[in-house]
């Protein structure tokens, strides 16, 4: 086992929550620190499809994360649920897509990627999701995909990680920027004073490319708003999850559906909007008619890490020992964060990375 060592985990979404679970898992003493309470950005506001929404259109980097991850979720939810009585909620319903322009790509990907993806009849998707518009001519669908109610996945893991020893967590602590001595990074500035460690892991989502800038380097996360809306129907009411033109359906075992999501460049402004709202619910219209009669019980924004195609920076800081990334994962936070985060504490504890670590180190990308 590594020695233990301080560990200062700076935010507080799933991939910093993720992260600090597995190192004080693995004995590491760990300090969390959020800037408002633990899981409410970015984490908290997605989807948690547990795919991403055109897998076939990324790069093998973020493909590798995302299957191991599908393949773990499962697990991690039962793990978390039995330690901590609050279920995740992990749904596997299935994913039709409809209408696609690249529907020939997707195919071979999923041919090359060993998915099941196949072509369904326009009838036969009807016939498994009544409630779906007239409006389509074609559907491919993935018979595995999950879903996970990322509130509760978030609330149970601050249980777990909270039962465990040697944790601590100080929320409301806005973390203004790094101790140095020499290029080494010893910790943190905080509004509430400093935090010492061994080691400091940025985890802070959109807000990280901010804080790496106060040590000069240029981290390209930017924020990235999306907004979506929700709606309350019978539990039985949608099956599967339905997407088309870059807008998707969710259904929760309890009958809530989520549609999203909007992708604006607008700063750290996270107010949602009349117009966003207008636009969500022709799209909710579009794709199941019924919800015209439905009423939106929810409407809210976050901040997407927003990143070069996607690929989450993971690993080591070059030129400052002692800092180290998680952040960047752009839409596929909640997808990618099992993974990413094994992967983190692989390389931190000196093991063998679950997945070649190349592709997402910072050294070379900052």
């Amino acid at each position: 086992m590594a020695k233990q060592q301080q560990v200062v985990v700076v935010g507080g979404g799933v991939i910093g929550l993720l992260t600090a679970f597995n190192l004080a898992s693995a004995g590491q003493r760990v300090v969390l620190l959020d800037r408002s309470n633990l899981g409410q950005e970015s984490s908290w506001a997605g989807g948690g499809i547990v795919s991403p929404l055109y897998p076939w259109r990324y790069s093998p980097a973020v493909t590798a994360l995302a299957h191991w991850s599908q393949d773990f979720y499962p697990q991690l939810a039962e793990r978390l649920f039995a330690s901590t009585g609050v279920d995740p909620q992990v749904h596997t319903t299935g994913l039709y897509w409809l209408d696609l322009d690249d529907e020939s790509a997707a195919l071979e990907w999923a041919r090359r990627e060993n998915r099941p993806l196949s072509v369904v009849d326009i009838d036969a998707t009807h016939s498994a999701v009544p409630v779906l518009g007239p409006g389509f001519s074609r559907a491919i669908y993935m018979a595995n995909v999950a879903n996970v109610r990322n509130p509760r996945l978030l609330k149970s893991l601050r249980a777990a990680l909270l039962a465990l020893p040697d944790v601590t967590v100080h929320e409301q602590c806005a973390v203004s920027g790094f101790i140095r001595d020499g290029q080494r990074i010893v910790g943190v500035h905080t509004a509430n004073g400093d935090v010492h460690g061994d080691q400091v892991v940025l985890a802070a989502g959109a807000w990280s490319g901010e804080l790496l800038g106060s040590l000069g380097l240029t981290l390209p996360v930017e924020p990235v708003k999306g907004q979506m809306i929700l709606y309350k129907c019978a539990e039985d009411f949608l099956s599967c999850m339905v997407l088309a033109k870059g807008r998707y359906a969710i259904p929760r075992r309890d009958g809530h559906i989520l549609i999203g999501s909007t992708l604006e460049h607008e700063g750290f402004d996270k107010t949602p909007t009349e117009s966003a709202l207008e636009s969500l619910k022709a799209s909710a219209v579009e794709l199941i008619p019924a919800l015209a009669g439905a009423e939106v019980v929810g409407h809210w924004a976050g901040l997407r890490p927003g990143s070069p195609e996607g690929i989450p920076y993971i690993g080591p800081v070059p030129g400052f020992s002692g800092l180290w990334l998680n952040c960047g994962h752009y839409r596929n936070g909640l997808v990618l964060a099992p993974a990413s985060c094994q992967l983190f504490t692989d390389l931190m504890l000196g093991r063998e990375p679950i997945i070649d670590p190349a592709p997402y180190a910072p050294s070379g990308r900052l």
